[in-house]
């Protein structure tokens, strides 16, 4: 494919999901909620992806601690660190990392399944039925992936300083509440408050990719495949895009 071809291809792609983004908008703002649909989803999408977003943030605190520690140790300003672990969790790595999970599990999991289902028909089996499979499979997973993303942040935020806290136990003693009280003080509101609100358009951004690549999947098996990879691959380039233009807004504010 030469670089025209790639161009209008990437040029049409955008489009489509841009015109599948305003459909979920117009089917969302309808009365006739599916609260029952909504609330399983936000069950599969935040509690059942808990345990791996925990396990990867204290993985994450405890390593970035033990990493910093001798160099911080050679300058003198070890004291520094749960300042600079704190800030750099919060602010960047914490949301960041979480969101690339999410993209992972959620994101390829979201597409096998509606990829699976427009394969075997059954969306539009359930179109003949008179149910809006757009309203009932799209909108739910996406509202719960917008709804539960900030929410396991903020748990992996916290489970990743408690990791940290470990961390810096293993070289030296320092007290819970010491460590936590440094961590409180260096943060700020533009540190904390921005950092939440980008999750709100990450967890956007996973579940409309998710579904538009599900929704749109090509027969066979082949075509299930390929929307659940499209959907990790898309959704994690645009947490990235994302977070890029967060930082700039919350630079200018």
């Amino acid at each position: 494919m030469n670089f025209p071809d790639a161009t209008r291809v990437f040029l049409n792609q955008t489009g489509e999901i841009s015109r599948f983004a305003f459909r979920f908008f117009r089917q969302g703002l309808r009365t006739r909620y599916e609260w029952q649909e909504l609330l399983r989803q936000c069950y599969i999408v935040g509690y059942k992806s808990l345990p791996l977003a925990a396990l990867t943030a204290f993985i994450m605190g405890l390593v970035l601690t033990m990493q910093l520690h001798p160099t911080m140790v050679y300058y003198g300003v070890e004291a520094m660190i749960p300042a600079m672990v704190g800030i750099s969790i919060v602010r960047e790595i914490g949301p960041i990392l979480t969101a690339l999970i999410f993209a992972g599990k959620i994101g390829s999991s979201i597409g096998a399944e509606l990829g699976s289902m427009k394969v075997t028909e059954q969306i539009d089996a359930m179109e003949v039925s008179g149910t809006n499979p757009f309203k009932y499979l799209v909108v739910t997973r996406t509202l719960a992936s917008v709804l539960m993303l900030p929410v396991l942040v903020i748990l992996s935020d916290a489970v990743s300083l408690y990791g940290s806290y470990l961390g810096i136990n293993l070289y030296e003693q320092v007290q819970f509440n010491l460590f936590f009280k440094q961590i409180l003080d260096s943060l700020a509101y533009q540190d904390v408050v921005p950092a939440i609100v980008k999750t709100f358009f990450f967890g956007f951004a996973v579940g409309i990719i998710g579904c538009f690549q599900g929704y749109n999947s090509s027969k066979g098996t082949e075509g299930v495949g390929r929307s659940a990879n499209a959907a990790v691959v898309v959704s994690s380039v645009l947490i990235f895009i994302l977070d890029l233009i967060a930082v700039q807004v919350a630079d200018l504010l």
